[in-house]
């Protein structure tokens, strides 16, 4: 009994070694089966959940995101701040002057172009420039305003100065030229009154000699009137005589040139802009202003005049009113009132708006235009109608308003 007792327990003690090594087997078998699962199999479906998110991704970066922003924004419009340095444009000075024949100008300062940095704020659809506005300026250089004399007396003239002719110096101080160009070399200097012998004429400019002195000088800065002479009638030869309306309406049409002038006469100003409309006389008390500009910057002034009255509502507007700007010059449509530039007179506006058409708008780049400068051509397309509006106004029947009232104004000679 003993021996198979203990033969028993050897047989038992035997199994159990056996069975532990077989458990022990069996659970590295299965740890490293859950291993590689964990590996290969469920840590690979969570990558490819992932990748499915990544397909998804994927398909979405095909689409064009900025168009869709674009989209979103308002037709693919899209804003640009730039900074840029312009010209400063001078303001003109008119004072009367009862000695000279009615109508007759004549610079006593020229003026000077200063500089400003602007800020401006660009439109854009499409790659298409749409509209662009200032947002702030700060002056680096200062303009000098333009001092005009016009005449006040009771009679008029039209003499044209022509080779041989002694003219005389209006302004302070004029400088003389070694070319008819503003940039040329300065030769010397000539002061008010001092008489000067014109030997040859190129736009705007005489070739003189002067006490030994021979060079270019600007037109506007002279006159055939002499200075020392006492009787004023003695000054001047002729009268001007008017044009009919019927020859002056001949040139009205929708597509004319509007770089040159309407040759109303200055009492013919004064007569088409006297007008029951014009309920503040702001029009008919400026008139001679429209008149002025055509013989000083080649502009038709009944277009010029014709766009006051439509910008500012016969004068009766705001900004007319309480800025003395007839046109809404600097106004923007997102604020116009607060952007619009002030003035001190009538007059200043409309000089100004006359140079800044004349110098942008009216001429191609390289036009030598009034006092020697030339012009920008920056807003050029054609010196008409259509041309202006496609770059000055955003309304596209600006044109046509505006000719309405140059057909009414011609209609009043």
């Amino acid at each position: 009994m003993k021996t198979k007792d203990k033969n028993n327990k050897k047989f038992k003690l035997k199994i159990t070694v056996k069975q532990f090594v077989l458990l022990l087997v069996f659970l590295v078998a299965i740890l490293y089966t859950i291993q590689v699962y964990f590996i290969y199999f469920d840590n690979g479906k969570t990558y490819g959940k992932e990748e499915n998110k990544n397909v998804e991704i994927s398909d979405a970066e095909e689409i064009d995101i900025d168009k869709i922003i674009k989209q979103n924004a308002g037709e693919d419009r899209r804003e640009e701040i730039e900074k840029q340095e312009v010209e400063l444009e001078y303001l003109t000075d008119y004072k009367t002057n009862k000695e000279l024949p009615k109508g007759m100008v004549q610079v006593i300062q020229e003026g000077r172009i200063g500089t400003q940095e602007i800020v401006v704020k660009k439109t854009y659809e499409k790659e298409e420039l749409i509209s662009e506005e200032q947002i702030s300026a700060k002056v680096t250089k200062a303009s000098l305003n333009k001092i005009v004399e016009v005449g006040d007396s009771n009679y008029t003239n039209n003499y044209t100065v022509k080779v041989g002719d002694t003219v005389y110096i209006t302004a302070e101080r004029v400088s003389v030229m070694l070319e008819p160009d503003d940039a040329s070399q300065k030769v010397a200097s000539l002061m008010k009154n001092e008489a000067a012998k014109v030997n040859n004429i190129q736009d705007e400019w005489y070739y003189i000699s002067a006490n030994g002195t021979y060079g270019w000088v600007k037109k506007e800065s002279t006159t055939y009137i002499n200075p020392n002479e006492t009787n004023t009638q003695n000054r001047t030869s002729g009268s001007a005589k008017e044009k009919s309306k019927s020859q002056l309406i001949q040139k009205l049409n929708f597509n004319m040139k509007l770089n040159e002038p309407s040759e109303l006469s200055l009492n013919q100003f004064k007569k088409i802009l006297t007008d029951n409309k014009d309920t503040n006389k702001v029009l008919q008390d400026n008139a001679q202003y429209f008149y002025y500009i055509e013989s000083q910057y080649k502009i038709n002034g009944v277009f010029v005049a014709s766009m006051a009255i439509h910008e500012s509502a016969w004068g009766t507007s705001k900004i007319a009113n309480n800025k003395k700007n007839l046109f809404g010059y600097g106004a923007y449509d997102s604020n116009p009132y607060n952007g619009a530039y002030n003035f001190s007179k009538y007059s200043e506006c409309i000089d100004l708006i006359a140079r800044v058409l004349v110098k942008y708008y009216l001429n191609p780049a390289g036009t030598k235009i009034y006092g020697g400068e030339v012009a920008s051509g920056k807003y050029y397309s054609t010196p008409t109608l259509t041309g202006v509006n496609s770059k000055y106004a955003s309304d596209k029947g600006w044109a046509n308003k505006v000719y309405n009232y140059m057909q009414y104004l011609y209609n009043k000679l």
